[in-house]
């Protein structure tokens, strides 16, 4: 898809992404990141939590904060179906697993095709994106997953973790 300019140049680096749908939107994640894709699951609700966590799930004896990706980036609600995933993630430590419309694809792209996001993205906030990646017939919203949750947020995920 992109050609490989590993020069001295950083911008020719290039990316391995796991990218999915939410809505019509397509966006990307680091595939470093990425430790698990499952289908969607029982998810057991938690009372009190943030509306933008569904609940948890049991993932082979640990128990991680699922969380609507929808809901967090400020998109309308929609009933999952056969392609909704869960993308289980590690930021900081913690596991965390994302709802997502469907999985596309693991994506290797030059850094060089990648921009600076505008202010304002398919109505996600820009602190939550850190580049949009032009690909021939699309667009690619690169998400900071580090930048999904505030600190306090977090602190309540660890919370879910251990009960």
């Amino acid at each position: 898809m992109a050609n490989d300019k590993r020069g001295g140049d950083e911008r020719g680096e290039l990316l391995q992404l796991v990218s999915f749908n939410i809505g019509e939107e397509e966006f990307g994640v680091d595939i470093l990141r990425v430790q698990e894709i499952n289908k969607m699951t029982k998810v057991t609700r938690v009372p009190n939590a943030p509306d933008f966590v569904e609940g948890i799930i049991n993932l082979r004896g640990k128990v991680i904060p699922i969380i609507d990706l929808r809901t967090r980036l400020n998109m309308a609600k929609k009933e999952e179906d056969k392609d909704t995933r869960i993308v289980v993630v590690e930021l900081g430590g913690d596991t965390i697993g994302f709802v997502v419309d469907a999985v596309s694809e693991v994506l290797r792209i030059s850094r060089d095709v990648t921009e600076p996001p505008p202010p304002i993205v398919a109505g996600v906030q820009s602190r939550f994106i850190t580049a949009v990646a032009k690909l021939e017939d699309r667009l690619l919203i690169l998400l900071d997953l580090e930048a999904i949750f505030s600190d306090e947020e977090r602190e309540e995920l660890r919370s879910f973790e251990s009960e």
